[in-house]
């Protein structure tokens, strides 16, 4: 082999290397971050990218993407002295990586110990009844302090979600006690509300009802009322009618003659009725004088004449 081809192989090689130390692919969704000499350089975008050979190197590689951290289960002191667990889970996402790769050391590291005493601190404000409740004002409060602290390292710290609050077993079954107590107080409440309600509606009815029948006792008071008096009225016309009538047959020819006539028969059938009527019967002295009687009635009957020609003039 000659030392010419011996050569250009080497240096082939040696280019192929070069190639390969200095070429770099950044993926999609990626920062790569570049050093010349040790020192900051620059900061590689996705797609491809060639360094300056045995000066730049990439020191530090991120992930753009959202990212998840599982916050270990930690002991936490509510303000009423009572001991629970809580674990969760953090979402962050790098948005700077100059400062993710110079701000700090490890980020994920420090920013789930920050949530750690963080979430001591919140959990520490309240009571342990009010924990449960509470869940989303602590997810708050504790995105609100870890993403302060993060900025600078160049970590947006997204959501914070409480997965689990566990307390002691002892507290866990006086809580079941005390939840059954209120159901039972509240299933109390709602039968004697209930029977209440019933009272007042049975009370409501006989009112009701006591109305509907006085009113009706009324209407049929004043129903009959107006009977009576219809009845009355139609009586007063009827005997009208018939002293008009007989007032008209005593002006007409002979009327004076039938009146005397049935002035005679009318007094003769009630003096017959008087004497069946008792044993002791008492006659009056001129009851022989019946012409007398006939002829008063006749002046009677020519006294309404005398009056209603009268009137009439």
């Amino acid at each position: 082999m000659e030392p010419g081809l011996i050569v250009v192989g080497l240096v082939a090689v040696v280019a192929i290397i070069i190639i390969i130390k200095t070429a770099v692919v950044v993926p999609q969704q990626s920062a790569y971050i570049v050093e010349n000499l040790g020192k900051y350089s620059r900061t590689l975008t996705p797609g491809f990218n060639i360094l300056f050979p045995f000066l730049e190197r990439v020191a530090y590689k991120h992930t753009l993407k959202e990212q998840t951290i599982d916050v270990e289960e930690q002991i936490c002191i509510t303000s009423d002295n009572v001991q629970v667990g809580v674990d969760g889970v953090l979402y962050l996402q790098v948005m700077d990586a100059q400062k993710a790769s110079y701000g700090i050391a490890d980020y994920l590291f420090a920013i789930a110990q920050l949530a750690q005493t963080t979430l001591r601190s919140e959990i520490g404000k309240i009571e342990l009844d009010k924990t449960f409740e509470e869940r989303s004002h602590i997810n708050v409060r504790v995105v609100d302090e870890l993403d302060q602290a993060s900025n600078p390292w160049g970590v947006k710290v997204l959501r914070y979600e409480i997965k689990n609050i566990n307390p002691p077993g002892d507290v866990v079954s006086a809580m079941e006690k005390q939840m059954r107590a209120e159901r039972e107080k509240r299933a109390t409440v709602l039968q004697s509300e209930g029977e209440r309600d019933a009272k007042i509606n049975e009370a409501e009815g006989e009112k009701q009802r006591v109305i509907k029948e006085s009113e009706a006792a009324q209407q049929q008071q004043i129903n009959e009322a107006h009977g009576e008096a219809a009845a009355i009225l139609a009586v007063a016309g009827a005997t009208a009618e018939g002293l008009k009538k007989v007032a008209e047959a005593l002006n007409a020819e002979g009327g004076d003659k039938a009146m005397q006539l049935r002035v005679a028969e009318d007094y003769l059938e009630r003096f017959g009725n008087l004497a069946k009527e008792g044993n002791t019967l008492i006659v009056p002295a001129n009851l022989s004088d019946m012409s007398s009687m006939i002829g008063a009635a006749t002046r009677v009957l020519a006294g309404m004449r005398t009056s209603e020609s009268t009137s009439d003039r």
